[in-house]
């Protein structure tokens, strides 16, 4: 391992100390860390970074903070396990600020996911005119309520003596829309077969099957005759079984709630982010329902009242929809002193939008609509402005989604974050973040079995003369092509207006590399994501979570498990469902999990390797039975750089090698799907995609978690899913793979309604040549340099 000195270490109590770490591929790692300072974690990718970063300090900081909490409190949070290390010292508390996306709360927007909301809404009741209330009056998510009841009132003479009194609450909600800004029409046809009874499987609705606890709620209420088609239903019954309210009733001995089945569709599918519905659920709702504005509210989720109050003209309604940058403006023309404390702190938060390079949104965007980057970025406002201090912020590659113009002001927000006494913890690949670090820790040397150690500590002039493979990497520069490759026709858009495209007409390339670049918000998603699927045989290969259980893993989601467990079966003379930790080879105590689930309370259960197992999830006796000296559990456990070799042939050779060509050789055939990143991800999906031929492949930001070793490997790639006869278009950030283009398409020139246009077509050298855009600016400093 190579170091340097860090001189801002002054004492023990300055550093976080780590000893014997071992998370996932860690090998018993030890390093200090300084407090106070802007750290960053580089490493191939596999390497043991986030291990290090999120699953050992982080998780433990939010391990301890927990403890300190009533036990009925952290019912409420969950069980964090300790990490597998040996000591941690002087670790404070963490706050982790991730690319995760915000949730599938359909009431949840960017305005209030920051305090962004709740600021306008003091704002408008302080000033708005008419008044019309105290700040709830301006909340979405607050009904309006009159009612009576019992209170208990203190007095000094007759302290807690009850009283009945009228109360009414005015709250924002419009009352049609139930504050969601849109009403839908539901599809009966889609819902049921009526020409069925219940009980012959009428219900068409994705989890409503005949046995099922969702179906027995119906034919076990005693509201509907369960084996009378639904189109012989009465007016009565009809009415129950579609419309009826919560209602409690008995079945099978056992208290429960009757609900009709618009009411229980609504809350269970209609009510929550489309986008983050499981896909055959997303497709029933697409299919059985459509959405429109809500006619009372427009779609503002406000009702009348609190449309009514303005300021200068402007509703509440009306800021919310502005864009960001533009409401910035109209708050600048405020200059009420009644309001000159609250207005310099929504100043304050709309500005740090706009530094963050997220100008374009506006505050009554959908939080679940928003990309991981820009999700990642929007956590970090409500940061911005904290009062508080020494605290360690950990980031997961907050430079994803993000054109080389804009990492300068998410490097000069990283800074602000660290003088004012915080601990910034970033793991990051790009040269431009790692440039600004007051200490690096580099992991490595390779990924997965290969990593978990550490390679270097220190500057970032120590690091480019380390012999790392991240400081041999550091500075690479990609060369502009020699020749291009020439189109073999083209997709033809016309007038598209998806968001902020206007009218833009465009014919992207086919049989060749595309590039679509552009500042965040300029429409470059809205181009490709918004048209290019309607053609034929188009492949989209994103960064979206991949949805399964628990038990899923890259052996599954590939098909790479049903050949490994018929080569068991062949070679043992059994059947294949015996080597399924899902079905007949499930170890008897822990159903195939690997680990023991003990509930200790209300939402808390806490995790423990199942010792009959030792976590394998396979029973003894499949245990037994050997592939070329193997066991299930041991295969399974393989990297699918090991698994290339132990199969050297066949269907599950092939899919392996497309794994490990696309950059993801160090990912273990059995580890869960959702531990992945979204570069993983989107690797993953690509790999199992790619024996497609004549296809049209859509990639968004494939470099994403890349370390800047393997995007060449990358270009590769891509390079030979054009030589196979398929068109590739890559919406990208990353210089190198502007170079590599053979054309490019530039969007811009600003984000938001500053963009939506096509500001350059051309090949990468055309537009280093003659280009006036933001990237041309970039990419011709980043050939040159």
């Amino acid at each position: 391992m190579a170091e340097a000195s860090v001189p801002h270490i002054a004492d023990t109590h300055s550093v976080i100390r780590v000893v014997g770490a071992r998370e996932n591929n860690l090998k018993n790692v030890s390093v200090e860390i300084p407090k106070r300072r802007l750290s960053v974690f580089t490493g191939v990718s596999g390497s043991g970074k986030s291990s290090l970063v999120f699953a050992t300090i982080a998780n433990e900081s939010q391990r301890l903070i927990n403890e300190t909490y009533p036990t009925f409190v952290q019912q409420f949070m969950g069980q964090l396990n300790r990490p597998e290390v040996d000591g941690l010292e002087n670790v404070s508390p963490a706050i982790i600020v991730d690319q995760e996306r915000m949730g599938s709360n359909s009431r949840s927007t960017v305005g209030t996911a920051t305090d962004a909301h709740a600021m306008l809404r003091i704002l408008f009741s302080r000033i708005g005119a008419p008044h019309v209330g105290s700040p709830q009056a301006f909340s979405f998510n607050i009904p309006s309520v009159k009612g009576s009841g019992a209170m208990t009132v203190e007095r000094d003479s007759a302290k807690g003596r009850p009283e009945h009194r009228t109360f009414e609450i005015t709250g924002g909600m419009c009352p049609h829309c139930e504050g969601l800004g849109e009403v839908s029409d539901i599809d009966l046809d889609e819902l049921y077969d009526k020409t069925k009874s219940l009980a012959e499987g009428a219900l068409t609705i994705p989890g409503y099957n005949v046995d099922g606890w969702m179906v027995k709620g119906f034919t076990e209420s005693g509201f509907v005759d369960p084996h009378k088609p639904i189109q012989d239903y009465t007016e009565q019954e009809r009415a129950d079984f579609l419309y009826k309210e919560p209602t409690k009733v008995k079945m099978a001995g056992i208290n429960m709630t009757y609900e009709g089945l618009v009411p229980k569709i609504t809350k269970a599918m209609l009510q929550k982010d489309r986008d983050s519905l499981q896909p055959h659920i997303r497709a029933f709702v697409e299919r059985a329902v459509k959405f429109m504005p809500c006619p009372d509210c427009g779609g503002t989720r406000l009702n009348e009242g609190a449309r009514s109050s303005k300021i200068d003209g402007v509703s509440i309604a009306d800021a919310a929809a502005m864009q960001i940058t533009d409401l910035a403006e109209w708050l600048a023309t405020i200059g009420d002193p009644a309001v000159a404390p609250l207005m310099a702190g929504l100043r304050k938060t709309i500005g740090s939008f706009i530094d963050i390079g997220l100008g374009y949104l506006s505050l009554d965007r959908g939080a679940g609509t928003l990309s991981g980057g820009e999700a990642q970025r929007t956590k970090m406002i409500r940061h911005l402005g904290s009062a508080l201090t020494d605290v360690t912020y950990v980031f997961d590659e907050p430079t994803a989604g993000l054109h080389p113009h804009d990492i300068q002001r998410m490097n000069d927000l990283l800074q602000q974050l660290r003088d004012k006494g915080n601990t910034v913890l970033v793991v990051e690949h790009k040269p431009e973040v790692i440039e600004i670090a007051d200490y690096i820790v580099d992991l490595g040397p390779g990924a997965g079995r290969a990593g978990g150690e550490i390679q270097y500590t220190g500057d970032v002039a120590g690091l480019r003369t380390s012999g790392t493979i991240t400081g041999r990497h550091l500075d690479d520069r990609a060369r502009i092509k020699p020749s291009t490759r020439a189109p073999k026709g083209a997709l033809e858009i016309r007038g598209a207006t998806q968001h902020n495209l206007r009218e833009v007409d465009v014919d992207i390339p086919l049989g060749i590399l595309t590039v679509v670049t552009g500042v965040a918000g300029s429409g470059k998603s809205s181009l490709i994501h918004g048209n290019v699927p309607a053609f034929d045989d188009v492949v989209v290969v994103d960064q979206s979570p991949i949805k399964g259980s628990r038990r899923s893993s890259p052996a599954t989601y590939t098909g790479l498990l049903d050949t490994i467990r018929s080569a068991f079966a062949k070679a043992n003379g059994v059947k294949p469902g015996l080597f399924s930790a899902n079905s007949d080879g499930a170890c008897i105590a822990c159903k195939g999990l690997g680990v023991i689930i003990t509930n200790l309370g209300f939402t808390q259960s806490v995790e423990t390797l199942c010792e009959v197992c030792d976590g394998t999830g396979f029973s003894d006796e499949v245990l037994e039975y050997r592939l070329d000296g193997k066991n299930i559990a041991e295969v399974l456990a393989m990297s699918a750089d090991e698994a290339s070799v132990f199969f050297t042939k066949g269907p599950a050779h092939t899919t392996l090698a497309r794994m490990i060509d696309v950059g993801i050789g160090y990912i273990t055939l059995g580890q869960a799907l959702n531990t992945l990143s979204g570069g993983e991800r989107q690797r993953l999906k690509l790999a199992i995609s790619m024996a497609k031929k004549g296809a049209i492949y859509v990639l968004d930001e494939p470099t994403t978690g890349l370390h800047l070793a393997d995007v060449q490997n990358m270009l590769g790639m891509l390079d030979r899913l054009v030589e196979a006869g398929n068109s590739v278009i890559v919406i990208e950030h990353h210089q190198a793979v502007m170079a590599h283009a053979d054309w490019i398409i530039d969007l811009g020139p600003g984000a938001g309604h500053d963009g939506g246009e096509i500001v350059f077509e051309g090949t990468p050298a055309d537009l280093i040549a003659n280009g006036e855009t933001l990237t041309a600016q970039h990419l011709r400093e980043y050939v040159a340099g």
